[in-house]
């Protein structure tokens, strides 16, 4: 067996299957890192990604609206480590912070031929 550093985000919808992730979660002993996202060691035979998208398909009941969005450091077979930050469930959307940064655009319009 390997073992991986894993935060995981989550962001379920509304009726989401909060009771069967955080079981999820406590099984592994993963610590609170704020809302929404937890660390935990995570032990895989070969494949970190598929092999946790896989328990986590089968532990927790999601909805097509869920997310869950992983960081994870890892050393392959071949000794080489790896980095990997990706979502496992959903896609990313219009972040909240988007429009507040005052940005200046020039009112001048200079074509040159």
């Amino acid at each position: 067996m390997q073992k991986a550093l894993v935060w995981l985000s989550y962001d379920l919808s509304v009726g989401g299957d909060y009771e069967g992730l955080y079981t999820f979660l406590d099984t592994l002993g993963a610590k609170e890192c704020g809302d929404s996202l937890a660390f935990f060691e995570y032990e895989y035979k070969s494949d970190l990604e598929s092999e946790l998208k896989e328990e986590i398909r089968e532990k927790v009941s999601l909805n097509k609206d869920d997310r869950i969005y992983i960081i994870a450091t890892y050393y392959t077979q071949e000794g080489k480590k790896k980095f990997v930050a990706k979502f496992l469930y959903g896609k990313r959307k219009r972040p909240p912070w988007q429009g507040y940064a005052k940005v200046e655009y020039d009112d001048v319009l200079d074509i040159q031929e």
